[in-house]
């Protein structure tokens, strides 16, 4: 499909045709998944997307920019974050340069040499003013919002004015806006509460730990190196992971880093001794691994 000059509120005609295009992209959505995301674009309205680590909610919208073929824009969130960081700031080591050059050049005026200093050259654009200024109504650009459970409620409420209108105004140089919004993902792993105002701003979708069967098919179209055997045995074994009271249980990312660790070191199937060895690939925390041997690495393989 052409993306040269793609409006997304009109190239897919379906959920199933977006889900379509993910999938020609290695990423398998289910129907919830892929309606919300349709429902995104079609209503040009932010996509909240809430669920545990490693289930595929940052690489939705990176899939997304590839899909549509713009730019993505990531703002990882972290406790601390403020509105500077994330919106714009000054280029101060070049503007001091500016300055002494004026000053050696003999400039005496005040106010033509405060205004240069405050020209747009100088502006250093952060995420949020990056996602306004490269979205246009043709080639929207893709805003990923990672995290935002990191970030404090201030930060949170500064989120949502920005989401409200995509308006930045910049004291120096007068308002920003958006010639279309661009289009937003939000991503949280719920590890605090998010607030129901920016969950209400947002098409809200909870993503789960894919069924072993939608499991086996994804890490296939990620890693069609490895035997179908490895592959359905890497799915089991960290389908039982997830049932274990772990700190961190295993995402569909731990499963493609096993497999792809696996296949690495020629393995054509799993046994219990190359997983006791490779558990670093899925484990995050020597707590959990510690978990998993004392039961029995054998534990993962019952039924498979």
């Amino acid at each position: 499909m052409p993306h040269s000059t793609l409006n997304p509120a009109s190239e897919f005609a379906s959920p199933k045709a977006l889900s379509e295009a993910l999938e020609a992209h290695a990423y398998l959505s289910d129907e919830g998944l892929a309606t919300a995301c349709f429902l995104g674009l079609r209503m040009r309205r932010p996509l909240f997307l809430e669920g545990e680590a490693g289930v595929g909610k940052t690489e939705l919208a990176k899939t997304l920019a590839a899909v549509l073929d713009v730019p993505l824009i990531r703002l990882q969130c972290y406790e601390g974050l403020d509105a500077a960081q994330a919106l714009y700031d000054w280029d101060f080591p070049r503007q001091l340069l500016h300055l002494r050059a004026a000053e050696a050049a003999g400039v005496t005026d005040v106010a033509r040499l405060e205004s240069e200093l405050y020209d747009r050259r100088f502006l250093v654009s952060r995420p949020l003013l990056q996602a306004l200024e490269t979205s246009t109504e043709e080639r929207p650009s893709v805003l990923l919002v990672d995290e935002i459970d990191r970030a404090d409620d201030e930060f949170e409420a500064f989120l949502l004015e920005v989401l409200s209108d995509f308006t930045i105004s910049i004291p120096e140089l007068g308002t920003i806006s958006a010639r279309r919004p661009p289009v937003v993902v939000v991503t949280s792993n719920r590890t605090r509460e998010v607030h129901d105002a920016l969950k209400r701003r947002c098409l809200y979708h909870w993503l789960e730990h894919p069924a072993f069967e939608r499991e086996v098919a994804i890490i296939r179209r990620r890693l069609p190196e490895a035997t179908e055997t490895l592959v359905r045995q890497v799915a089991g074994a960290a389908g039982r992971l997830r049932g274990l009271d772990l700190l961190k249980a295993p995402g569909i990312a731990e499963s493609l880093d096993w497999t792809e660790a696996l296949v690495a070191l020629g393995a054509r199937d799993l046994d219990p001794e190359t997983a006791a060895v490779t558990l670093g690939t899925v484990l995050k925390y020597r707590e959990d691994t510690e978990r998993v041997v004392q039961g029995g690495i054998e534990a993962l393989f019952n039924g498979g």
